[in-house]
């Protein structure tokens, strides 16, 4: 249906039938936008960058399964992730150029690693481990956020995940707690495991799987970001072929679209 300033929403519908709930903006050659940890599709980044890259391009932006609009059929798998991609791939006109952040950078890698119709990604601070500096987090990391999920405790699986995977400081995340935005943070706690799935045990580079991809790749970090995630992201540039790997002056894991927008336009425009 038409939504606000020429944005079109629409539904597509993944493998198992879970339902992907997705905005499309502008019109040229299909990019889709894969989110991070607990955004959705209206977050403000993803809704700017999606507004910045649509007069070159069809941007479309989704809600990943649990989150927003979408659906959330059980059990999760991140195959199931992929396939939700492959969805919206297919809703833009069957082939994309694809930008993950974050944990979204991990989804996009396993999604071009396994969809042809995927022609080159773009990533921005994939969370990997490759140096002593990283948080330690534990290989059943997933499964423990979905245990306090189950047992009602989803203010506890966010404020682990904030704290032990994101580094915020417990005080901070003792104070988000008391806002109200703290309840939308629930809402979606039990997608904290599919991250760390995503991700996988320890949050380990899979260095030999990347080495197989053969599509276009960028990698983007911030300069004022934390220096284990430059090394990831120098680490994931190093381990696929040919990829290119930036960093941008100023900016934290916390990206402006201003920054952004322009480094995507460059490297998407060029194939």
């Amino acid at each position: 249906m038409p939504g606000a300033a020429g944005v079109l929403s629409a539904t597509a519908v993944s493998a198992d039938g879970t339902p992907i709930a997705y905005d499309r903006y502008g019109s040229g050659p299909a990019v889709v936008l894969v989110a991070g940890a607990m955004m959705e599709r209206a977050h403000p980044t993803l809704e700017g960058l999606a507004r910045a890259l649509s007069p070159w391009f069809t941007v479309v932006s989704y809600d990943r399964r649990g989150r927003g609009g979408s659906g959330d059929t059980a059990p999760y798998a991140v195959e199931r992730e992929v396939e939700d991609l492959a969805a919206v791939v297919a809703a833009a006109g069957g082939r994309a150029k694809v930008f993950g952040g974050s944990s979204g950078a991990a989804l996009a890698l396993e999604a071009a690693l396994r969809l042809p119709q995927v022609s080159e990604v773009a990533l921005w601070e994939p969370p990997y481990h490759v140096g002593g500096s990283a948080p330690p987090l534990p290989d059943d990391f997933a499964g423990q956020l979905a245990a306090l999920v189950a047992a009602g405790r989803r203010g506890e699986a966010v404020e682990r995940f904030l704290v032990e995977a994101a580094e915020l400081p417990a005080e901070a995340v003792a104070g988000m707690r008391a806002q109200p935005f703290w309840a939308e943070s629930e809402a979606v706690a039990h997608t904290l495991a599919y991250e760390a799935a995503v991700l996988g045990p320890g949050n380990a580079l899979p260095a030999a799987r990347l080495a197989a991809l053969d599509r276009p790749a960028l990698v983007l970090n911030g300069e004022r970001s934390p220096a284990w995630m430059r090394e990831a992201g120098a680490a994931v540039a190093a381990a696929v072929p040919g990829a290119l790997h930036r960093v941008l002056e100023e900016q934290t894991h916390a990206v402006t679209v201003e920054a952004l927008a322009p480094e995507l336009l460059e490297f998407f425009a060029q194939r």
